[in-house]
């Protein structure tokens, strides 16, 4: 009598290159591109009463082309680290071709800065430019050399600073609206969901980030720890909203925005549960894009309803 063999567990099989391709392209990521455009166009309706369409379909071109050169760009400096060497779906791997890469990167600046130029231009208001090139440079300095000050820890800040209050002011500015003390507190709103999608991305890169000297905030903090900064985050933007009604920072309607709380509550919740499982924890940047995308748009809805 023969004893039964074992029967051995199925490998998942990997990913097709359509599926690397598509994780590649981060299409979802763009939203961090057209959310402060639109919020900055909302704010100054709200203030003046008329939009510029043409400016406005100008700005969200120029937003997505140079979002589109950070990415490229970023992967350009990971090969050159060698931080992105177990990343499949690393445009760089796929292509086998990073001078490539490198020079559509600077194509996508080009057209994103030519844009910039374009609207700065047609309405006269040199801080828009300026406001775009500090943005710029700033991004170019979270992983590009010398700098590479998302090695050092500082990703966060300055995503912040760049999706927050400096793109949405420019794309205020682009409308002939001015800042109002409401700007600031949707800017924070804004670039708190922004910052979150950096976060997120670091918890399934831990020991890849350690290996190649990236200090990153999960390295720093470990996993864990990572993990209750996430939450004490999110309850902090769901506590900013009615604090901020309350205080007159913000108009009375957008507290429709703590509908998108339930995305919040459930990205702790996958991320707590398996924050120390690469392979479980890796989606919990598209639940912090999909909390980005719903709250900022249930934030511009609040800024554009009528208060009376």
């Amino acid at each position: 009598m023969t004893s039964p063999q074992p029967i051995s567990p199925s490998l998942p099989s990997p990913p097709s290159q359509k599926q690397l391709w598509k994780a590649a392209i981060k299409l979802p990521m763009y939203s961090v591109a057209v959310m402060p455009i639109l919020m900055g166009t909302a704010i100054a309706y709200g203030e003046t009463g008329q939009i510029n369409g043409g400016i406005l379909s100008g700005f969200l071109t120029g937003a997505i082309a140079i979002l589109a050169w950070i990415n490229l760009s970023n992967d350009v400096f990971d090969a050159d680290t060698g931080i992105d060497r177990n990343k499949a779906h690393s445009i760089v791997n796929l292509t086998q071709n990073k001078s490539l890469i490198f020079w559509l990167s600077l194509g996508c600046l080009g057209v994103g800065i030519l844009s910039i130029v374009a609207i700065t231009y047609w309405v006269q208001d040199w801080r828009i430019l300026g406001l775009v090139l500090g943005a710029c440079f700033l991004g170019y300095t979270y992983q590009g050399p010398p700098f590479r000050l998302g090695y050092l820890g500082l990703g966060e800040p300055i995503c912040f600073v760049t999706f927050g209050p400096m793109a949405i002011a420019a794309a205020i500015y682009s409308q002939s609206a001015t800042l109002t003390p409401q700007f600031w507190a949707i800017a924070t709103l804004l670039g708190l969901t922004t910052t979150l999608i950096l976060y997120c991305s670091h918890f399934h890169q831990e020991a890849d980030d350690l290996a190649a000297g990236k200090r990153s905030p999960i390295v720093r903090l470990g996993t864990a720890r990572g993990a209750d900064l996430l939450t004490f985050s999110v309850i902090l933007f769901g506590l900013s909203i009615p604090i901020g009604v309350g205080l007159g920072l913000l108009p009375l309607a957008t507290l429709f925005t703590l509908l998108s709380l339930p995305i919040g509550v459930g990205l702790v919740r996958h991320v707590r549960a398996n924050h120390d499982q690469p392979e479980r924890v890796q989606n919990c940047k598209f639940i912090a894009i999909k909390l980005h995308f719903w709250s900022g748009l249930l934030l511009i809805l609040g800024v554009l309803l009528p208060t009376s």
